[in-house]
């Protein structure tokens, strides 16, 4: 498992990008880490943990900006669930009392108040361009932690 720490990220977009397109920045951010993973340890996709519609990063608009990005092919095995049937597949596979773990995570600090719910590529390119992404996804790159689930 990779840990990823998007702090130094989403600090940039908060202070450089419009706050609409933060959280549809993060998850660009996230999949251009994914793709230096697979590259690395010759992996062939990339798996997501998304439901089409749940939240405002989950609309094909966010989605297809986000895919805008990909590298290898995104397989979203939870896509057509919702809430209800995505809660019992992870109680059944012992990973929903983790999840419901009070944590503040980068997602709720940062939360723009009026997120895009409707993103255009060229409009996450250009909040983009307003900062140095090579850089920051390079530290994010060189800062993850990696626990071997199999000890």
């Amino acid at each position: 498992m990779y840990i990823c720490s998007m702090t130094k990220l989403q600090e940039e977009f908060h202070v450089q990008c419009a706050s609409e397109y933060a959280i549809n920045l993060l998850r660009r951010s996230m999949i251009r880490v994914a793709n230096e993973l697979c590259a690395k340890y010759v992996y062939k996709t990339i798996v997501t943990g998304e439901s089409l519609g749940q939240v405002a990063s989950q609309t094909i608009e966010s989605l297809t900006t986000t895919n805008a990005v990909a590298k290898y092919p995104v397989l979203r095995p939870l896509i057509s669930f919702n809430k209800d049937e995505i809660i019992k597949i992870a109680k059944d596979i012992g990973t929903y009392e983790t999840s419901i773990l009070p944590y503040e995570d980068c997602c709720t600090v940062f939360l723009p108040r009026n997120p895009v719910i409707k993103p255009k590529i060229k409009d996450a390119e250009r909040e983009e361009s307003k900062i140095d992404l090579d850089s920051l996804i390079k530290y994010v790159l060189d800062n993850i932690e990696v626990i071997n689930l199999n000890d």
